[in-house]
C-alpha cells in the first residue's frame, strides 16, 4: 500500500527563518522522481529550487506563490510505495516512486521535532492551496488510477519567475506580449514597457474624484533583509566617511594599454579591487569587524571583496573569496561572473555572504559622491565616483583630465582618522600613479 509522506521546508542555510513561494513546479497528482525540485523559493538571499527527497504521487501543495513559509512548516505531501506488497499498482510509474530517504544537498538535515512524521489526514495541517488526495481509501492515490492528465498548457517563452510575478502584480498578460530577447524570449525591459504603455493610456477621471488609499507594500525576502542590515548598522557602527578628488587619466591609460595586448579584458573595477587588496595589506586594521558584544576587533587573515551589483532582485553585494591572492586579471575574471549571476538571479547565498572588506563603485549610476551606510559587520567600505573629463590643474597647466571622486566610510571603533586617511591617500595615489603598485608586488 503507498505511503503518504510529508516533505518540511528545509534549513536552507546563513540563519534563513523562511522563504516566500515564487512558482510551484508541480501539480498534485503529478507523479514526480526522487530529488525532482517541487518548488522555486526566494530567500533574504537568492532564489532557489527545492528538490523533494520522495519519489511518488503529489498529494497536496502548502503555500500559495507569494506566500511565506517558515523552516520546518509542510511544504507538499507524497503517496510513496511502501515496502511490502504496493504489487502491480505501482509498477507502471518511475522506478523512482521507490521512497528514498536522505538529506538534500546543501541543505542539510532537518531535525524532526515531533517523532514520526505526521500524516495527511492526523492533525489538521495549514490550509494548503490544493486539496490533498484523500488516503483512505488508498486506491486513488495509485498511478494507475491517477485522473487524466490535464490538456497542455500554454508555453510562455518566459524563463525568470521574477518576470512572471511582475506580469501578474502589475496585471500584463503574458501571451499577448512580443518578447525581445533570444527566441521571443520575454524580458523584464518587455514587461515594463507593457506597463508604462498602460499608465501612458488616456484614462478619463472623474472631476475632484477622492483619491484611493495609500498602498502598502510588504517588506519581503531579499528588501527584507537588506532593511534589517542596514538599520542595525546604522544602529550600532560609528561610521565616518571621507573623501578626495582624484585624476584618473594614468590608470585609464594603463587599462587601454592592458586591452590592448592579448587575453582577458581588464575592467575599472578589477583595477580598483587589485589596488584595494594592496591597500589593506598596508592597513590591515580595515579588514576587520567588531565582536558581536563588541569587546574586541577581529582582524581577518584574508580579504573576501565584496562589491555592489546591480540585479533583477535589487542591489546586492557578491563576494571575491581570497581576493588578495588573485591577480588582476583573476579578480577581473571572477567579477564579472559574480556580476552575471546577480543580473541573472542565480547568485547562491554563499556568494553573498562573508565579506570583510566592500568596493561600492556608485559612479555607474552617474553620480559623483556617497557617504553610503556600511555593510555589516565590515569595518570598511571605499566608494568610487563617475569618472569624467575636467579641468584639473596638471604640471602646473591646466589641463582637461579624467578626474574621479574616492570616498572612505569606516567604522571608527576600529581606527582613527589618522588610519583611515592614509588608506584613502594611498589610494589615490596608486589611481594618479598606478605604477606605484610595482612597489608593493
Amino acid at each position: 500500500m503507498p505511503v503518504v509522506r510529508e516533505f518540511r521546508l528545509p534549513d536552507l542555510g546563513e540563519g534563513l527563518t523562511g522563504a516566500e513561494v515564487v512558482r510551484w513546479m508541480v501539480e498534485v497528482g503529478e507523479v514526480i522522481a526522487v530529488d525532482q525540485p517541487v518548488v522555486e523559493v526566494e530567500t533574504a538571499k537568492a532564489v532557489v529550487e527545492v528538490p523533494c527527497p520522495y519519489g511518488g504521487v503529489v498529494t497536496a501543495r502548502y503555500g500559495a506563490e507569494g506566500e511565506e513559509i517558515a523552516v520546518g512548516a509542510p511544504l507538499v505531501t507524497v503517496a510513496v510505495a511502501s515496502a511490502g506488497g504496493v504489487g502491480d499498482e505501482v509498477s507502471a510509474a518511475p522506478a523512482a516512486v521507490a521512497e528514498v530517504e536522505r538529506p538534500l544537498v546543501g541543505y542539510g538535515v532537518l531535525e524532526s521535532k515531533g517523532g514520526r512524521r505526521r500524516r495527511v489526514g492526523a492533525a489538521a495541517p495549514v490550509a494548503p492551496v490544493v486539496p490533498a488526495v484523500p488516503v483512505a481509501p488508498v486506491a486513488p492515490v495509485a498511478v494507475a488510477a491517477a485522473p487524466a492528465a490535464p490538456a497542455a498548457p500554454v508555453v510562455l517563452p518566459v524563463i525568470s519567475p521574477l518576470v512572471r510575478r511582475l506580469a501578474r502584480e502589475q496585471g500584463v498578460d503574458l501571451t499577448a506580449l512580443a518578447g525581445s530577447g533570444p527566441d521571443g524570449l520575454i524580458m523584464r525591459a518587455d514587461v515594463e514597457r507593457a506597463v508604462a504603455a498602460k499608465v501612458a493610456a488616456p484614462v478619463v477621471v472623474a472631476v475632484a474624484a477622492p483619491a484611493g488609499p495609500d498602498e502598502v507594500v510588504p517588506l519581503r525576502g531579499l528588501r527584507k533583509a537588506v532593511a534589517e542590515k542596514l538599520s542595525r548598522s546604522h544602529r550600532e557602527i560609528p561610521a565616518a566617511t571621507c573623501w578626495v578628488d582624484v585624476d584618473a587619466t594614468e590608470l585609464m591609460a594603463l587599462r587601454r594599454q592592458l586591452n590592448a595586448t592579448p587575453g582577458p579584458k581588464v575592467s575599472v573595477l578589477a583595477l580598483l579591487a587589485r589596488i584595494c587588496t594592496v591597500a589593506l595589506a598596508r592597513f590591515p586594521e580595515l579588514n576587520s569587524s567588531v565582536t558581536e558584544d563588541g569587546s574586541g576587533i577581529v582582524r581577518h587573515s584574508a580579504v573576501h571583496l565584496g562589491f555592489a551589483a546591480q540585479g533583477e532582485r535589487g542591489l546586492v553585494v557578491p563576494v571575491v573569496r581570497d581576493a588578495h591572492a588573485r591577480s588582476t586579471e583573476q579578480l577581473g575574471e571572477e567579477l564579472g561572473r559574480l556580476t552575471e549571476s546577480a543580473r541573472a538571479g542565480s547568485l547562491t547565498p554563499a556568494e553573498l555572504t562573508g565579506g570583510t572588506f566592500t568596493l561600492n563603485n556608485y559612479g555607474v549610476f552617474g553620480v559623483d559622491g556617497s557617504t553610503p551606510i556600511l555593510n555589516h559587520p565590515e569595518a570598511a567600505m571605499l566608494g568610487v565616483g563617475r569618472i569624467v573629463a575636467k579641468p584639473w590643474v596638471h604640471g602646473g597647466e591646466l589641463a582637461v583630465r579624467e578626474v574621479t571622486q574616492l570616498s572612505f566610510t569606516f567604522d571608527h571603533r576600529v581606527c582613527d582618522g589618522g588610519t583611515a586617511g592614509g588608506f584613502l591617500r594611498f589610494v589615490a595615489d596608486c589611481v594618479e600613479q598606478p605604477g606605484m603598485l610595482l612597489r608593493q608586488l
